[in-house]
This record gives structure tokens, sequence and C-alpha cells, in this order.
């Protein structure tokens, strides 16, 4: 398998996406390779500095990037030599079997509707972001940013793909579907959440009705589904209020003098803790309905963060959850 990464892409790249590349190779299977895209010299540099020489990561040359400042679409479209753009015409041209990058979300979400294509009876492709509920295996999130304004069929949609890709990547057999709304009761919301919660009704997935985000910790659906506005600002509370909750419990804890002895017993609590609300351990965001496998990364990934996408990436592949996804939204 060929999994192609982005190697400009990010707050810290190119050097933690080549050590994470290089963290990833010596997992991966001997006949997998890693495709770095970006400045072959700056990543060749890397690569040496590391003494990293085998042949199964590759590098080919882009000599442009596309910013987070730009307007997606038209650096997609003026930016044909840009290590986001040649990485999904790899895919496309069947060169690579999965793309991801940590750069622009908007520039992915554009390449690879304006590269790869849309699959066909898919309205719009959205992201889908793997949302942390303690003590329980992580739920789904679609959309997590990529439609901020949604028609009640979009929701729908992304429903069925999440379904998918929660069922055979991740192993959520019948996988429950929860609509994110002000309240249970079925006449609740607005006017999008009232007809979206009437389509899911009548489909065939395990929908359990409407759900609150208070409720979101208590695992009470596996994929959670909501506009790309909302679904953003609810991830960025959590990981915000997540953060805010571990740091004052390290300052309670164990930044006190007076609580050594309690630090000893809460340490390895904490580190489960911070694990389950840590990004870095899930891998990448899937957007869901473009013709190909893409994964978005956090703008702030460190090593860590690009192996874990690089090595979760293959059942997303394998599964073939594009081909699953095009037989079953025609």
């Amino acid at each position: 398998m060929n999994f192609v990464v982005d190697s400009m892409g990010g707050d810290n790249a190119p050097e933690v996406i080549v050590e994470g590349a290089i963290q990833a190779i010596k997992k991966l299977e001997k006949d997998d390779i890693i495709t770095l895209v970006g400045d072959s010299e700056r990543v060749g540099s890397i690569l040496k500095e590391y003494g990293y020489r085998d042949h199964r990561i590759m590098i080919v040359h882009a000599s442009d990037v596309i910013t987070n400042d730009e307007a997606p679409v038209k650096a997609v479209r003026r930016k044909k030599d840009s290590s986001i753009v040649k990485g999904l015409n790899l895919v496309k041209d069947g060169k690579g079997d999965v793309f991801m990058s940590a750069g622009s979300t908007g520039a992915v979400l554009a390449g690879g509707l304006l590269i790869l294509g849309r699959i066909k009876g898919v309205d719009r492709p959205t992201l889908a972001s793997l949302y942390p509920v303690i003590g329980h295996e992580p739920s789904l999130i679609a959309d997590a940013g990529a439609n901020a304004e949604c028609k009640p069929r979009n929701l729908l949609e992304f429903a069925k793909m999440g379904s998918i890709y929660m069922e055979k990547v991740l192993g959520r057999e019948n996988p429950t579907v929860g609509l994110i709304n002000n309240g249970t009761e079925e006449g609740k919301g607005t006017s999008l959440t009232k007809e979206a919660y009437e389509l899911l009704e009548k489909s065939e997935l395990n929908f359990v009705g409407n759900i609150e985000t208070r409720e979101l910790q208590n695992a009470v659906a596996d994929v959670i589904i909501t506009d790309g506005f909302t679904g953003n600002a609810v991830i960025k509370l959590t990981e915000g209020l997540g953060l805010m909750v571990l740091r004052e419990i390290k300052k309670m804890y164990l930044d006190s003098p007076r609580t050594k002895v309690g630090a000893l017993f809460v340490q390895d609590k904490l580190r489960n803790l911070k694990h389950q609300f840590d990004y870095k351990e899930y891998g990448g965001a899937p957007i869901l309905g473009v013709k190909g496998a893409v994964l978005k990364m956090h703008g702030s990934s460190d090593a860590v963060a690009v192996r874990q996408t690089i090595l979760k990436s293959r059942k997303y592949v394998e599964e073939d959850v594009v081909g699953i996804i095009t037989e079953a939204i025609r």
C-alpha cells in the first residue's frame, strides 16, 4: 500500500511529518511505502538527519504550499504544484491509496472535490471526526466543519456515510445514530433538525433520536449527526474544556507540595484520562463522499498524530469504504 502524505501541511511541518512517517514505516508491512509530497530538499535533509535511507519512504517534489489564509478553491486551481494538489493527484491517478494532510482544511476539501470528484448521489461530502467518550470507545461526529449550512438530506447522507465508516473501519456493528438537538423530544429544534429527524427515522439506519450535547460524553450514540458549524463548535469546546479540566486537576494534585502523596495515586488515572482526550491517538478525520480515501489531520499534529493517522488509514482502504459508500448512496 502507498500512503501519500502532505509533508508541508500543518503548524509543525515538515519536521514532524517526516518524523511521524519514520515512526510509521517501522510498523507497516514490508511492501508498504510512504510517499512524502513537498519540498524534496527540506524533506530529504530531515530524513538524513534521522539517518533514514530506506527506499520505503519516497519523496515527490512539490514546489508550492497552500496556506490557511488563502481562498481554498482558488488556491487549488492556481497552485498546481502544491503539496496538497500533487498528493491528491497521486491518488486520482492510482499511484497512491490514501492521502492525508495537516494543512488547510478548506484546501483539502476543495481539492478532494475538484481533483477526486464527488461520489455520485452525494450532495455534500462530510468531515467526520472521532469524538472522545470517557470510559468508552469514541463516537464519530459528522459534520465536523466542512458544511456550515446544511439541508435535511445532507444530514441523512452524513449519517449513512458515518455509519459505514464506523462499522467498516472502527468495527462498530450496526452503529447507533443520534441527531444533535436542543432537546430529546421528536418535535424539538429548528426546521433543519425537525425535517432531518423525519428522514433519519424513516431510514434503515439505527437511529436513536435526538440527543443533547450534554449527553455526548455518555456514549448516547456511535454516530453523532449535525451541521458543520455546530459540529466544529462542539469539538473545539470539548477540546478546550477537556484541557482546562486536566490542567486544573494537575495543578490541584501534582503541582502542590501538600498533595504529593495524593499525586502518586492520581497520576496514573490522570494520564489515562489525558490519553482518552488526546486527538493524537485517534488519527485523522476522513472526508467522506469523495472518490478516494482522504484524511485531514489536526493542524497542530505532532509526530505521534502523523504516525497514528498513517497506521489507522489502512482499514479505510482495505475495507473499501469509498466503494461501499458509492453503492449505498445510489
